[in-house]
């Protein structure tokens, strides 16, 4: 390994401004506290409750709560959620992803009309774990009440906000789509929730949601009990039953989110985690695990995303055969994370771009936030609908937007992520965090689909092997490897590049539009000053709050 990458290992550059990209945000530094994430207000929020005395925990949850009503168009409170919290030393996980409903199958599907599992309406509707795993987080580490910390986002449901311009064009997206797409009964409630006026609000435009509110208000006076067990969930399961859906009450009742132990490779001296399986942090794992066998001298340069983009797509087709809901899959995660499988990845990897296969390993619209405190407790949180809003189902007069993530099983019964009663799909969203020698380093993400692990394998090179600060690295061209051969690359990726990863085999498009490529936060923690160094994107709204 070269001397610049044995340098790299010692600290990551916390000060250090190597490349702006064009960017104008700096990296934002401060001591005491630091939320950080994709809209302004609901980074405030979670400052706020650290102002009062929460901890970390106390405003990863309330910043959470907040985003699922100023920032509608990526998560609600009918999403899924997944946690990496650290705290007196200790690193744990949380997954509240919730399953299908037990009356669903793939006969029952196809009986509906359905070839494949359907984006939009009640058939892809999952078990929301997102309250579930407010709740949880707020009864084993937080420090204020499970009420004061909801009440920001009560707050802007109730009185209601201004759009900001990221958002706008998204929510304007979203309902032209929704205005051609959904036209049963069962979706009147998302236009009369969303598009009150007959159209999508505009940029600078308040919004409120009354019954958002209300929902709020319940799930914080029952610590999330009445979303599970209570007067909610019944309501749940009669908007379901009106319109034909799987889902039930007692599906709603039987959910608990689980608490397990992270999944870890070591790359170049650091430590990267992720939540295991069913996610799909384990494809940023096999990527790393498979990149730390070349050496890297240069970021920007064709041969770095050749390799980059090889390794990924090697592990993508992988865990879109293998993983799915932990307790039916048919690898191990300790055989895909092996040092002897991420050599026989790595052999695959030569001059071209390859058409990529699964392997044979030893059998066996998200928003995101990071959150910090004085006291060195830190969470990375990421929440979300999928796919935007989610299944375009809203149930009546409670702001209850449910996700879609049904969508991503299959209906072919010999595939490892086939559709079951009361079976995990494979999961798009996942946090990220980062340790070196036992101690935490900090929280990342990078919120979108499929580009989510390919952004953490891009933030975590550009941060230990390309010395970038935290807001370089997430300012730092993006590429995404979408399909067989084919690359989407943004237009800020220097143009000899794009030129040599074609003339290698690459099918390569230049995307107009930033918005496919992620939008990330980052929270380092200076080991020797305890100085939290934090970065945000400026593909999004995001913004950091901090003291």
């Amino acid at each position: 390994m070269n001397e610049t990458i044995k340098e790299s290992t010692k600290t990551l550059p916390y000060h250090k401004q190597n490349y702006p990209y064009g960017s104008q945000r700096m990296t934002v530094y401060a001591k005491k506290g630091m939320v950080a994430t994709s809209q302004p207000l609901a980074a405030q929020a979670g400052l706020d409750i650290l102002k009062k005395g929460g901890n970390a925990i106390d405003a990863a949850i309330a910043t959470a709560a907040c985003l699922t009503v100023v920032e509608p168009t990526s998560n609600g409170i009918g999403g899924d959620a997944f946690a990496l919290v650290w705290t007196k030393g200790k690193l744990h996980g949380l997954n509240a992803s919730g399953p299908a409903p037990k009356g669903i199958s793939i006969e029952e599907v196809k009986k509906a009309g359905h070839e494949k599992m359907p984006k939009y309406g009640w058939v892809p509707v999952t078990v929301p774990g997102a309250p579930a795993a407010w709740a949880e987080l707020s009864s084993r580490f937080g420090k204020l009440s499970f009420e004061e910390v909801l009440k920001p986002a009560i707050s802007y449901a109730e009185d209601g906000y201004p759009l900001t311009p990221i958002l706008g064009k998204y929510w304007k997206r979203a309902y032209e789509i929704f205005k051609k797409e959904l036209k049963g009964k069962e979706f009147n409630a998302w236009f009369e929730t969303f598009a009150p006026d007959g159209r999508a609000p505009e940029v600078g435009e308040l919004w409120r949601s009354p019954g958002h509110a209300e929902t709020l208000k319940e799930i914080a006076k029952t610590n999330a009990e009445s979303f599970y067990r209570g007067a909610l969930a019944q309501k749940m399961g009669e908007a379901s039953a009106d319109h034909g859906g799987f889902l039930t009450s007692d599906d709603l009742a039987g959910f608990y989110p689980e608490w397990v132990d992270p999944i870890k490779v070591n790359y170049r001296g650091y430590d990267v985690w992720e939540i295991p399986p069913n996610g799909q942090g384990i494809v940023a794992l096999m990527a790393l695990n498979t990149l730390k066998g070349f050496d890297f001298t240069e970021k920007e340069s064709a041969e770095t995303y050749h390799k980059q983009i090889e390794a990924i797509k090697l592990a993508f087709v992988d865990a879109k055969k293998y993983v799915t809901d932990p307790t039916r899959m048919k690898v191990s995660v300790e055989g895909l994370l092996s040092e002897k499988y991420a050599e026989e990845r790595r052999s695959l990897i030569g001059v071209n771009a390859i058409q990529p296969e699964p392997g044979r390993p030893p059998r066996g619209g998200t928003v995101y936030l990071a959150t910090a405190d004085e006291g060195g407790n830190m969470v990375s949180f990421i929440q979300s609908n999928y796919m935007g809003f989610g299944s375009g189902i809203v149930v009546p007069e409670t702001g209850i937007s449910l996700q879609n993530r049904g969508h991503d099983f299959s209906l072919d019964p010999d595939h490892d992520n086939a559709l079951e009663p009361g079976k995990r799909t494979y999961h798009t969203i996942i946090p990220g965090f980062l340790t070196k020698e036992d101690e935490a380093v900090g929280p990342f993400g990078v919120m979108g689909g499929y580009m989510q692990p390919q952004g953490h394998v891009q933030v975590i090179m550009n941060a230990i092997d390309f010395h970038l600060n935290p807001q370089s690295t997430l300012d730092a061209p993006r590429w995404q490897w979408i399909e067989n051969k084919k690359v989407m690359v943004e237009r800020t990726v220097p143009a000899h590049i794009a030129d040599e990863l074609a003339r290698r085999g690459h099918e390569v498009q230049v995307a107009m539009d930033s918005g496919n490529f992620g939008r990330g936060q980052i929270i380092w923690r200076d080991p020797v000053t305890g100085v939290l160094a934090g970065g945000t994107e400026a593909r999004t709204d995001g913004s950091i709050a901090a003291w």
